[in-house]
């Protein structure tokens, strides 16, 4: 039987627009749990209609887990358009990347991310090319790396190089047995810690005083004449990243590490020794979407739950109006 909607009561048509919200939030709620506990959690398809059926009373099998994950992914597109808008407009971007099992098959997980979003892709390269794809015609004022190859093919016309890794690297080169130029090395980097932490209880004079005795202090050490292997291997490296290593003491806005995007990662990493990788292009890209919306959310003061639940609601969006 039809029902014309002249012939429904004006409550009823008010009962059913309550009745479909209702369906549609309970609908959006269990998108958004099972998103989280999949992809926060690392808790396989099996587990996961487990928990549901034992803790919320919800009982769905593997299978539709799939199904919805697959209107999941559809559902984050436009928030993940969004987020790469905003990374095409940012003059700064720290980036790193991970490897990813896809069908049995490495590929590698590529994060770039700010103070403001965080986008995450899987491609099976790791050449600088995914950088560009990713940017399109963008370039931003600064970027933040380590030293692996593709990274110093950015795109940016400064370079800030992460002292994090540079660190342990000295550090490296002492145990291994070093006497001349990575300890002095580590000392020099550990003082530009120190300065950029005190950089807002210095007044400008002393600043400039301080950023020009680190300049100083870097051309005496690079004039050391190491002897070990790894000694000599960091004076080369080193020799060739003058103008990359104290960038973050002209402007506050750059960080002095790469630390932001390697945490960015770490749930990737922890996801990919738990499950062993993805089997198929939509979970690899469904995940990706997924990281990509809960540090985005990360970065607007939002938990994991929130940013899912704010990027699966009809209305939502993880940023402000501006």
């Amino acid at each position: 039987m039809v029902v014309s909607v002249r012939a429904v009561k004006p409550n009823m048509l008010h009962l059913c627009h309550w009745e479909w919200n209702q369906v549609h939030r309970e609908s959006s709620s269990i998108q958004s749990l099972v998103t989280y506990l999949r992809y926060t959690h690392a808790i396989s398809y099996e587990r996961l209609s487990g928990i549901l059926a034992e803790v919320f009373g919800i009982k769905i099998s593997e299978g539709a887990i799939a199904n919805l994950l697959v209107k999941v992914k559809t559902s984050l597109d436009d928030e993940v358009t969004q987020i790469l808008q905003r990374l095409r407009r940012a003059k700064l971007i720290c980036s790193d990347e991970t490897s990813a099992r896809v069908n049995g098959q490495w590929e590698w997980e590529w994060v770039f991310q700010n103070q403001d979003v965080c986008l995450h892709v899987i491609r099976p390269s790791r050449a600088s090319g995914v950088m560009y794809e990713v940017l399109g015609e963008h370039r931003p004022d600064i970027w933040v790396s380590d030293l692996f190859s593709a990274q110093k093919n950015h795109p940016a016309p400064q370079w800030q190089v992460c002292l994090a890794h540079q660190l342990r690297d000295c550090q490296y080169a002492i145990d291994a047995g070093d006497r001349i130029f990575a300890p002095a090395m580590k000392r020099l980097l550990l003082r530009a810690f120190i300065i950029h932490r005190r950089r807002e209880r210095i007044d400008d004079a002393r600043f400039n005083r301080y950023r020009e005795n680190l300049q100083e202090r870097l051309t005496r050490i690079l004039n050391l004449a190491p002897h070990h292997p790894d000694g000599i291997r960091l004076r080369k490296r080193y020799g060739g990243l003058i103008d990359n290593l104290f960038l973050f003491l002209e402007d506050a806005a750059i960080p002095p590490t790469n630390n932001s995007s390697e945490q960015a990662i770490r749930m990737s990493v922890i996801f990919r020794r738990v499950t062993n990788g993805f089997r198929s292009e939509w979970g690899r890209d469904l995940f990706a979407a997924v990281r990509s919306v809960v540090n985005t959310g990360k970065r607007q003061g939002l938990t994991a739950y929130q940013s899912i639940q704010q990027a699966l609601s009809t209305d939502g969006s993880l940023f402000s109006p501006s």
